[in-house]
């Protein structure tokens, strides 16, 4: 397997010595860019300060056509555990948590709309936003220790944003049960459910993680961009719109140079040579 390694840093906004977010790109330049929440102590939470960190890089990314997939990952026991409780205490006016909402669903809404391939890498607890932000990455992988849980009827906040995210992964019944009892399901459980996609050893997390990689970036980037935008605006049409919408993708898509080469590569039984066009 490849392995991934860091050759850039963004040093932008920092804790008192590290960079909230770090970014690394893969060596071998193959599009494939790895964010890591690096706040362990706060468990990685999504303060106004790693919000805007994060997003400072998903901007730059979404706009490199040379990026095909991006891996959010952590540093530390916990993946993500929501938001800063403490600095949402610390405020108690309307408008910095209306900011605060704002700039998390903001976040969470790049994701889905940039056009490259997210996927989580969540190698701990990941819980009330941090949840939300599993079920907003396009695909997801955990290693077996991680556990899920979106806990904010706990300290009587419902989980309102992350039930956005997360009713879109689960059934309604399997969403609303963990929303309104908090309690934790494990990687499996999350797995059979469809908030996550695949479940690792915690010393195979990697390899399962570059599989699921080298996968994306083998097919066409036009079809991979085509196909993620498509995907995700068709869920909110009715059938009919749906399919109207789904046609008029595929002519578009059937007009890029590398369908012709895919079909090509494919009846003359060798390695299609993707350009992106």
């Amino acid at each position: 397997m490849k392995q991934l390694a860091s050759t850039q840093k963004d040093t932008s906004v920092v804790t008192e010595h590290e960079p909230l977010v770090i970014r690394q790109d893969s060596r071998d330049n193959r599009g494939v860019v790895t964010l890591t929440l690096n706040n362990p102590k706060q468990f990685n939470a999504l303060s106004v300060s790693l919000l805007s960190a994060l997003q400072k890089e998903l901007d730059a990314i979404a706009e490199d056509q040379t990026i095909r997939v991006v891996v959010i990952a952590a540093e530390g026991k916990a993946f993500c555990a929501g938001h800063n409780l403490k600095e949402m205490r610390a405020h108690s006016d309307r408008a910095f948590h209306q900011a605060l909402f704002n700039q998390c669903s903001q976040m969470m809404l790049t994701l889905n709309r940039m056009p490259q391939v997210v996927i989580a890498k969540v190698q701990g607890i990941a819980t009330a936003a941090g949840c939300q932000l599993v079920a907003s990455c396009d695909l997801a992988v955990a290693s077996s220790t991680a556990k899920f849980a979106t806990s904010g009827i706990n300290v009587g906040l419902f989980c309102s944003t992350p039930a956005v995210a997360v009713s879109r992964n689960l059934s309604p019944k399997q969403a609303f049960e963990m929303l309104i009892t908090g309690e934790f399901i494990d990687a499996e459980t999350a797995a059979a459910q469809g908030l996550i996609n695949r479940v690792a050893a915690p010393e195979e997390l990697d390899n399962t993680l570059q599989t699921l990689i080298d996968a994306i970036i083998s097919k066409s980037p036009v079809a991979t961009a085509t196909g993620k935008q498509m995907f995700y605006n068709q869920l909110g049409l009715s059938l009919p719109d749906a399919y109207d919408y789904a046609s008029q993708v595929m002519v578009e898509n059937m007009m890029a140079d590398d369908v012709a080469e895919g079909i090509d590569a494919f009846i003359e039984k060798r390695q299609a040579v993707w350009t992106g066009r």
